[in-house]
């Protein structure tokens, strides 16, 4: 089978030789949790003691957050992530946004959004929540949003740095572990496989030979 990787070590390469902007290509997993895990629960409060919505309006709409964001990431991983942008600085710009993780999986640096993109991403996504829900319905669909967009991260986080016996998991890491190191042109989903499913990107392989590949 081709390699399909740099380094599997944690490590990585030089991606900007101004080294602000090489700093900000780097975050800690930890750092998505401290600045939207408040963020969500202000969401949920506004919802319930601001807009007074009744607790079962809150949890349909919050479940509904969550439902679309893992349509938001499949269509991100697919459509923006994989995309292959023309010419030397399209190339260039496929390497920046996905490319490197790919080439040095295990970068534990590299595993979750750097702010520089999930702030932009979280002001859209809001924005186009509330000109579709308003204000009262957006804020817990927010929420919902933003922890869907938590788990994601942190699922993506511990499929390549952490060890475990849950056959829920170890399923997940299974299907992201195929996708990097056998047929990154399928298995999008990370923190799900609903939309490979109904998208029918499922790997082309049988079961037995996914059961060789590398975790």
């Amino acid at each position: 089978m081709a390699k399909n990787f740099v380094s599997n070590n944690d490590e990585t390469v030089v991606m900007f030789k101004n080294p602000f902007l090489e700093k900000l290509s780097r975050i800690h997993w930890s750092v998505p949790l401290f600045m939207y895990v408040p963020i969500a629960f202000y969401f949920l409060y506004r919802a319930l003691f601001v807009s007074h919505l009744d607790v079962l309006s809150v949890i349909g709409f919050y479940i509904g957050g969550i439902i679309v964001w893992t349509l938001l990431e499949y269509v991100l991983h697919r459509f923006v992530f994989h995309a292959h942008f023309p010419g030397k600085l399209g190339a260039r710009i496929s390497f920046i946004v996905h490319g490197v993780h790919h080439d040095y999986p295990k970068d534990s640096k590299r595993l979750v959004m750097v702010p520089s993109i999930s702030i932009p991403l979280a002001v859209i996504f809001y924005t186009l929540f509330y000109l579709l829900l308003g204000p009262v319905y957006s804020s817990p669909a927010f929420a919902g949003l933003l922890t869907g967009y938590l788990i994601y991260d942190m699922t993506h986080y511990a499929i390549h740095h952490y060890n475990t016996k849950s056959p829920f998991w170890l399923s997940l890491k299974k299907h992201h572990s195929i996708h990097h190191y056998s047929e990154s042109d399928r298995g999008y989903g990370v923190s799900t496989k609903l939309w490979d499913h109904i998208f029918r990107t499922m790997f082309r392989k049988t079961k037995e030979s996914m059961q060789s590949e590398e975790v």
